[in-house]
């Protein structure tokens, strides 16, 4: 099954399930949906109603998500252009639930960040299905609703340099998680370690890697987390993004304003978004 949360032409908000061309995998194309009835997490039913998507919007409410983890040098590649070594224990931090946006969202710059360090992060997200702790690595899939593309939009210098030795501050603002277009099921993604995963900044490759990269897989990475840890239904987990960020480039290749983002994760789709830096607003 796939998932997506959109705008029909009514005006109204749904969940549904894609109708997709025969051969089309990519969710963003999406043109028509059976309407989903009843609770995503709970009892529902895929109905007969199809809707006409106008805009596809974040695959989850915000009051649908729990909490947001991440994980930080989850490939191998990417800890070797950082200089960095190669974690023995996955790198986790949190963004907050406002960072999250939809598949076609402005990426939103506010004032502060408007500097050089804008980076760019494609990354396979894990959405949790079922309640799980304390889980075993070769049962942890069995928790995982499905999976979807995300970029952890990140500034280089209030992570790493004005951000007291957390990441959060450079990695939180307003809508710096983009994510979609949809969640294809683990029933059809059994293998998220064999998947390929890109950006491209208007036009142009940037990252260009597979999820066999990952130095902690999925079912490693829910296993290690939920220690002593219940990990709910909407959680979600951006697990790590591959070589070619911006920051790793000389000279660095940071993002500016009107440039266009797209993140892709093979059999899922791609996420589109511009970004926008954001005027001062007026003080009343």
């Amino acid at each position: 099954m796939r998932l997506i949360r959109f705008l029909a032409r009514d005006g109204r908000t749904y969940y549904g399930e894609p109708i997709l061309p025969h051969g089309v995998t990519d969710m963003a194309k999406t043109k028509h949906a059976r309407v989903i009835k009843g609770e995503v997490f709970g009892r529902h039913d895929v109905t007969d109603q199809i809707a006409d998507v106008r805009l596809l919007l974040a695959p989850l409410a915000r009051d649908d998500v729990r909490t947001v983890r991440c994980l930080g040098l989850n490939y191998a590649q990417h800890a070797h252009e950082t200089k960095m070594p190669i974690p023995k224990y996955p790198v986790l931090f949190y963004k907050p639930a406002t960072s999250l946006a939809g598949p076609f969202d402005p990426i939103p710059i506010p004032a502060p960040a408007q500097i050089d360090g804008l980076d760019y992060e494609c990354e396979l997200v894990a959405v949790i299905g079922k309640e799980c702790r304390d889980v075993d690595e070769n049962k942890a899939l069995d928790y995982v609703l499905g999976y979807a593309v995300g970029d952890d939009i990140s500034h280089r210098e209030w992570q790493l340099n004005r951000g007291g030795g957390q990441w959060g501050l450079g990695k939180g603002f307003d809508g710096w998680a983009p994510f979609g277009p949809g969640i294809v099921s683990s029933s059809l993604i059994k293998d998220p370690q064999n998947l390929e995963i890109s950006t491209r900044i208007n036009g142009e490759m940037v990252q260009e890697s597979t999820t066999e990269d990952m130095i902690f897989g999925v079912a490693k990475t829910i296993a290690f987390l939920s220690q002593g840890t219940t990990l709910t239904p909407g959680d979600l987990i951006f697990t790590g993004t591959p070589q070619g960020v911006g920051s790793g480039r000389k000279p660095p290749l940071w993002l500016k304003d009107g440039d266009l983002v797209e993140v892709s994760l093979e059999g899922v789709g791609t996420c589109v978004n511009k970004v926008e830096w954001v005027k001062n607003r007026p003080k009343l």
